[in-house]
């Protein structure tokens, strides 16, 4: 298997369609995931990924090897989805409120209940989904670096460090970010209950 180094090389000096299938099929993954985080549906996430790929192709040229690649491809397919979500107006998602308040790099999370666990079996299913739209909302209010932060921590596991490369921002930055925006979604869910 090739290095992405390698796969650049191929891609840029050969202008290998293959090597390019390989980097695509490598990365398609990562990519259509990382635009999940940030929209509603898979095929918009799968529209937005394409749109990556064809800018990668266009301007491979460009990339410095001083970060990796799939860094570069998380600020690619972040700033897409972002330009998605303003031109189409359209809300970003998560699927699980599990995990979201992970401090620092623990393993041990302080979930958020919202729903409350004496509900029947019958309603359960009906709060949960509106527990999730309640998060979504939370979420999407949040302001554009927070949000950004805090997806890339809490939907796809990322480290401070990969974070602040993705973003152009200091780790202090990242830490700084993270810990407003769940004190923020923290406060809009507890409103949210209380109302």
């Amino acid at each position: 298997m090739l290095t992405d180094s390698e796969l650049i090389d191929n891609i840029l000096n050969n202008n290998s369609q293959k090597a390019f299938e390989e980097l695509v099929n490598r990365y398609q993954s990562l990519v259509t995931k990382t635009c999940l985080g940030f929209v509603s549906n898979y095929a918009d996430a799968e529209d937005i990924a394409q749109d990556v790929f064809i800018e990668v192709f266009h301007s491979l040229k460009n990339f410095r090897s001083e970060s990796k690649l799939s860094t570069w491809l998380y600020r690619i397919a972040v700033n897409k989805s972002l330009n998605f979500i303003r031109l189409k107006k359209r809300h970003s998602g998560l699927r699980s409120i599990e995990s979201f308040f992970t401090t620092g790099n623990s393993n041990k999370s302080e979930s958020i209940e919202i729903a409350s666990p004496k509900s029947t079996d019958a309603d359960w299913g009906i709060e949960q989904q509106e527990d999730k739209q309640m998060l979504k909302k939370a979420i999407n209010s949040l302001p554009e670096n927070q949000r950004i932060a805090f997806i890339l921590s809490k939907y796809h596991d990322l480290s401070y460090k990969e974070i602040a490369e993705i973003m152009s921002i200091t780790l202090s930055s990242v830490e700084s970010l993270l810990f407003r925006a769940k004190q923020n979604l923290q406060k809009k869910l507890l409103k949210e209950i209380n109302n």
